[in-house]
């Protein structure tokens, strides 16, 4: 029910999802004859559930508000479905405070995580780089950080299949000396840990090949990501402006169209919705409140991806074996 596109855009998103996987089913949580009425014809299809809810979630309301009060609300049901076996993941466009509070009551951490945090993808030489924290958490100590190296290691090991991603810490510099404490202890960490960790990189290295997970404390990670989003539309719509501009600009612009076409497909950020909310004992997919049904169908992709490789369990037990290592235990 959440989202700027609400019920329209969810169950767009969830046809098209189930074409293209036929081993999945899903659970809409919501007013149950909004959602039957937007299915159509579809409202009886076999792989798809429709569980009646009598509250929802706004998109400004307070996380608190909403954890205490909304408990009958499409969130808070679909985060019991998760809770209960019932479901295996849950995505949602809803509020993201509200999403992150409940999930983090209803589904709890993961022995060894003290925060939970927003993992998502940005385009990059290579491909792709996942980026965490976006927002989830404003402030971090350095075993924080060190916690987050840990999930966004894991979860691109496994969805993208590197068996050692290239972790590196944001920083103002790559000088040792340079940044926050809590940085600077955080890299001596990860640099004594078993993780393939880099080094610093700054700003300017988030969409080069060098690196596949960028860790980052909330604030400045959304920042990051929010800058970065802006550019992006700032050179698409001046790129255009600039080809409209004469008849030689319209003539270059017919010639470069292909190319155009190509980076503006590398770049859409449709292609790059759903954050995970990784450190949650529990598989939760933040997709953006605007996204499109194309946009939420990625989010469901990843929800998919992520249970098919148990990113959870593989999280957790990589932490249980650095508590070994500091303990001695076997």
């Amino acid at each position: 029910m959440g989202g700027d596109g609400g019920v329209d855009v969810v169950v767009a998103a969830v046809l098209a999802a189930l074409e293209r996987h036929p081993g999945l089913s899903v659970t809409l949580t919501g007013d149950a004859d909004t959602v039957r009425a937007t299915l159509g014809d579809h409202a009886d299809h076999p792989r798809v559930a429709v569980m009646h809810t009598t509250q929802t979630v706004s998109m400004d309301e307070a996380p608190a508000l909403a954890l205490r009060g909304k408990k009958d609300s499409s969130m808070r049901v679909a985060l019991n479905l998760v809770k209960d076996g019932s479901a295996d993941a849950c995505v949602s466009a809803g509020n993201t405070g509200a999403l992150m509070a409940t999930a983090r009551f209803v589904l709890k951490m993961l022995p060894g995580i003290d925060r939970p945090a927003l993992c998502s993808t940005l385009p990059a030489a290579n491909g792709h780089t996942h980026m965490l924290d976006l927002g989830a958490n404003l402030g971090f100590e350095a075993d924080n950080l060190f916690q987050l190296a840990v999930m966004g290691a894991e979860l691109v090991a496994a969805v993208d299949g590197i068996e050692a991603p290239k972790v590196g810490l944001l920083n103002v510099g790559a000088e040792e000396v340079k940044g926050l404490e809590a940085v600077r202890e955080a890299g001596r960490m990860l640099a004594a840990s078993d993780l393939n960790y880099i080094g610093f990189v700054e700003g300017n290295e988030i969409f080069s090949a060098r690196v596949d997970v960028v860790v980052c404390d909330g604030f400045t990670g959304n920042v990051a990501l929010k800058t970065a989003e802006g550019a992006a539309r700032f050179v698409v719509s001046n790129l255009k402006d600039t080809f409209k501009g004469s008849l030689y600009g319209r003539l270059a612009g017919l010639v470069a169209l292909p190319v155009l076409r190509a980076v503006a497909r590398r770049i859409d950020p449709d292609r790059h919705n759903g954050a995970s909310l990784l450190g949650i004992n529990g598989i939760v997919i933040k997709s953006h409140g605007g996204a499109n049904a194309k946009a939420f169908g990625r989010a469901i992709d990843i929800a998919v991806l992520e249970v098919a490789q148990n990113v959870p369990e593989k999280i957790h037990q990589h932490l249980v074996v650095r508590q070994q290592a500091r303990t001695g235990t076997a």
